[in-house]
């Protein structure tokens, strides 16, 4: 079994883009190929000790999901079958797709929200990445005035994407082992 985890949730494909392309920089030992968390069991995150978790924000904040039209559901769905995992001893590193200009109340919110439900559960989270070069209004996402975990936006910056997950493995590499 590979040593990290890698799901996502999304609606339009992007995430799932992302994911994909951040697993075309391992090796099958080291990641796990990128997963829609619609095919994910709670059973599968719980295997991993290292997991990264993918996620757009939809609308007015939320999670990708079957109210939001994500055909087959997502986050909204997979996150309550996971109430009963134990984060403890897990690193966990979040990124997650917004747009700044259209929504700038709500820039990343489901970021924070897999944050949030992850920390209660004992991870540690790693990977916060700043909030400098970004212009909107509010986020879930910020915590001492860091995102969670990388923000992309590919309405409006996707020129700087490839970029900014390369930075943010790097980032994360020495908690990851890789």
């Amino acid at each position: 079994m590979s040593r990290i985890g890698l799901f996502f949730a999304s609606s339009t494909g992007n995430t799932r883009r992302i994911a994909k392309s951040i697993k075309k920089r391992f090796d099958d030992t080291t990641m796990a190929e990128a997963l829609n968390v619609n095919k994910a069991t709670a059973e599968m995150i719980a295997a991993y000790s290292h997991l990264i978790f993918g996620t757009s924000t939809l609308g007015g904040g939320q999670l990708p999901g079957l109210s939001t039209d994500c055909m087959g559901g997502g986050w909204e769905e997979f996150l309550p079958q996971l109430k009963d995992v134990d984060f403890t001893g897990k690193t966990v590193a979040l990124f997650g797709l917004g747009d700044q200009d259209k929504y700038p109340d709500e820039f990343v919110d489901a970021l924070g929200e897999i944050y949030h439900f992850v920390v209660v559960r004992g991870a540690k989270v790693v990977g916060a990445w700043p909030a400098d070069d970004y212009d909107f209004i509010s986020s879930k996402a910020l915590v001492d005035g860091d995102f969670v975990g990388l923000a992309l936006d590919q309405e409006n910056q996707k020129m700087l994407t490839d970029s900014r997950v390369d930075t943010w493995l790097k980032l994360i590499a020495p908690e990851f082992g890789f």
